[in-house]
């Protein structure tokens, strides 16, 4: 056999026993600590969860179970006191058959799109004021944020004084302009634009405010661009400033969707719901289905309702807030 045969032999020799062809190469060095990082690891990470562990069981004690509890109280036909017999989703066919619940539905959405687009606008106008130079402009500021500031048990007492009887201002106005005895509470449709109106009023401030945050983070050199390319104010605001902060507009959107949606204090205690229910919303309708007539398995199932529309709403805004994002 001669030399090259035999080196051949030898290493086909070797690779048979796992040995690389052209040696045995450098072994990897063994782990000084014996594998303690990783089990020191796996410790912090289980001692944190211990740590954490009471805090999310309280959590969940606090938003699941009375989750849990409504859901039950849904399709049982039960009171305040105890749950009653199981209905299954009678209740659910019961309430979307009840014209009360549709004429509620019907206020809550133009009570929603006049909070969330009427507050947006006058919020949006006000925050492009104020980024202009204008006289005392930080008192200004402080002013604007006065109706959103102030309880609203306050500010609806005022609004009451404004507007609840024949001799409150704003009817001695207008009876003195001529036009005649005006009720702004008594009259059904005087009372929807009243509250429409003094939704509004609280609401402008958080939208000024959300806006104004947007609105700053807006690059002024762009401005510059276009106004050296000859861009009108328009058709900067158009083409500009409204893409730059359709995030933050989406995302105010839907925080004040679900804060008209749910805005109980605002309705009850300027018009608690009336006259003749012209001014009942889904979420005082609720609250006298369970409080009121002590139905419980209705009003909550008025309340699952108004949330799944909340949650689709939302879904969709978001939707709008992912499509910003990527582009």
């Amino acid at each position: 056999m001669t030399r090259a045969t035999a080196g051949l032999a030898d290493r086909l020799a070797r690779a048979g026993r796992g040995v690389g062809m052209a040696g045995p190469g450098r072994r990897p060095a063994p782990s000084r600590s014996g594998g303690r990082p990783r089990r020191g690891v796996r410790r912090s990470v289980i001692t944190l969860v211990l740590l954490a562990l009471p805090s999310l069981i309280l959590l969940l004690l606090i938003n699941l179970y009375p989750l849990l509890y409504a859901g039950m109280q849904s399709v049982r036909a039960g009171n305040l006191i105890s749950l009653g017999r199981f209905v299954g989703l009678d209740n659910y066919a019961d309430v979307l058959q009840n014209p009360d619940f549709w004429s509620s539905a019907r206020f809550t959405v133009i009570f929603t799109v006049t909070g969330v687009f009427g507050s947006w606008v006058i919020g949006l106008t006000l925050a492009l004021l104020l980024r202009t130079r204008i006289p005392a402009g930080g008192v200004f500021k402080v002013l604007l944020l006065l109706p959103w500031v102030v309880p609203i048990v306050v500010s609806a007492t005022a609004w009451n004084w404004l507007v609840a009887t024949p001799q409150s201002p704003l009817p001695v106005l207008a009876e003195a302009i001529g036009f005649g005895n005006v009720l702004f509470l008594a009259d059904p449709l005087l009372a929807q634009v009243t509250v429409c109106v003094f939704k509004v009023w609280v609401s402008f401030p958080f939208m000024m405010m959300m806006m104004s945050s947007a609105l700053a983070g807006v690059d002024q050199g762009v401005y510059e661009a276009a106004k050296v390319d000859g861009a009108t104010g328009w058709q900067a605001f158009r083409t500009i400033t409204m893409p730059l902060i359709s995030r933050s507009t989406y995302i105010s959107w839907i925080l004040m969707t679900i804060f008209c949606v749910n805005d109980f204090p605002t309705i009850f205690l300027l018009t608690g719901g009336g006259p003749v229910n012209a001014t009942t919303s889904l979420v005082v309708l609720a609250y006298r289905t369970v409080f009121q007539n002590f139905q419980t398995g209705p009003g909550v199932a008025i309340a699952f309702l108004m949330t799944l529309v909340l949650v689709v709403i939302s879904v969709l805004l978001y939707r709008q807030i992912r499509k910003v994002a990527i582009e």
